[in-house]
Parts: structure tokens; C-alpha cells; sequence
């Protein structure tokens, strides 16, 4: 089951509006039964149900204890707008990994267009509670990479054949994964970023690089 995050008052926590809905309906929650929730101060919480309805689930706070989940380094993960199986792929699974932020990039061989930023953050907060993390990544963008490189710090542009392992490179301080679309980035986008880096020499999908190279810049 996931970590739900909950609002603490006193002794009792309390889950509100969908995510009351799936733990009733779609997880079948029960009282008497117990669950673990992430407050806002980033406790780990065991709950006792007591209330349980599609609306609101209630209970009382048998157990916390301190829960530090988010990584150290704050890893922007600027992945090119990919088709929407895809992307939604890696909004999910770097959040789960330990993304800080993503901005979507839309880059000269992107084939998908327009935001869906609700649908977006729905995604990496579901990511997020499963995975329970403290903190929701935020989402920004579409963005053209030029906009990107302004806003976001260290980028480091993946490309197969860069003489430099993402793995080798110095892990301290924020850092931005620029990963491109299936196509490629073109010689245009490589010549706007002087750091490089491969993640070997194996010809990886776009959301598979991106998993990965989240979880080398992460640390895990």
C-alpha cells in the first residue's frame, strides 16, 4: 500500500477528497486496520483507522517516527515532451526515484505538443506518495531549451558517445539531466551545451535513460 500524506491534528490524522476516495473504494480500506501517512513536518505516521468513507478517513496515531526520504542533491530531470505513454512513464518513475523538478522541454525533434500540467502533477504527487516522499516535484514547461538552460542549474546533456560517464562525473551540487526525444537532440541542441555525458554505449529509449540517469545523478 502506499504512504498516504495526511493532515495532523493532535493525536489523529486525517485524509480528505480522492485520496480518501482510493483508500476506501479502490484499496478497501477498514477501521481497525492500519496504515502509514507522511504529515507536514515530514514524519513517518502509523494510523489505527477509525473512520473510513469515500469522502474522509480518519484515525488515531499509534506510532512516528522521523522520516527523511529526500535526497540530498536536487536533480532537475528536463526531459524532452515526449509521447504521452512515455512521458507519463518518466514522471512517475523519477519522481519515484528522487527527482526534485522536471521541465518539459521542447526540443527540435519533439513530437508531442501542449501542456497538460493537471494531468502532469497528478502523476508525480501519486509517484510521490507511493514512493513516500516528503515533497511533490514541481513541473515546468514546455519550455524551449534555450528557456531551460536560463532557468535551470548545471545542465548536463546526454549523449550516447560523450566521452564522460554520467557515473564519473562529481555528484555535489544541483544538477540538470537534459534528456533528449528518440530521435535525438540535433547538432544545434548539443552545440548550446558544453557538459556532456553518456550513459554507455548502449542505445537506450528516452524514458529509460532518464530513469537511469536519475538514479546515478540521485545517489541510489
Amino acid at each position: 500500500m502506499p504512504f498516504f500524506f495526511a493532515e495532523r491534528e493532535g493525536d489523529r490524522a486525517i485524509i480528505r477528497g480522492s485520496d480518501a476516495s482510493h483508500l476506501a473504494r479502490s484499496l478497501r480500506a477498514r477501521p481497525g486496520e492500519e496504515i502509514q501517512v507522511v504529515d507536514a513536518a515530514g514524519l513517518l505516521l502509523t494510523v489505527r483507522l477509525e473512520t473510513v468513507s469515500s469522502s474522509l478517513i480518519a484515525g488515531r496515531i499509534v506510532a512516528e517516527e522521523e522520516h527523511r526520504p529526500e535526497p540530498t542533491r536536487r536533480v532537475v530531470v528536463a526531459i524532452s515532451h515526449l509521447p504521452a505513454a512515455s512521458l507519463d512513464l518518466v514522471l512517475s518513475r523519477c519522481t519515484e526515484v528522487g527527482a526534485s523538478t522536471f521541465h518539459i522541454v521542447q526540443a527540435d525533434r519533439s513530437v508531442a505538443r501542449g501542456a497538460r500540467l493537471k494531468r502532469w502533477q497528478t502523476i508525480v504527487r501519486e509517484a510521490a506518495m507511493l514512493a513516500g516522499r516528503v515533497r511533490v516535484p514541481v513541473i515546468a514547461g514546455p519550455s524551449p531549451l534555450a528557456e531551460v538552460l536560463r532557468e535551470q542549474p548545471n545542465p548536463v546533456m546526454l549523449v550516447r558517445g560523450a566521452s564522460t560517464p554520467l557515473s564519473a562525473m562529481p555528484r555535489d551540487g544541483d544538477v540538470t539531466l537534459l534528456v533528449g526525444p528518440e530521435g535525438g537532440w540535433t547538432e544545434r541542441e548539443v552545440g548550446m551545451v558544453p557538459v556532456q555525458a553518456s550513459l554507455g554505449p548502449r542505445n537506450l529509449r528516452a524514458d529509460t535513460a532518464a530513469v537511469v540517469a536519475t538514479a546515478i545523478a540521485v545517489g541510489v
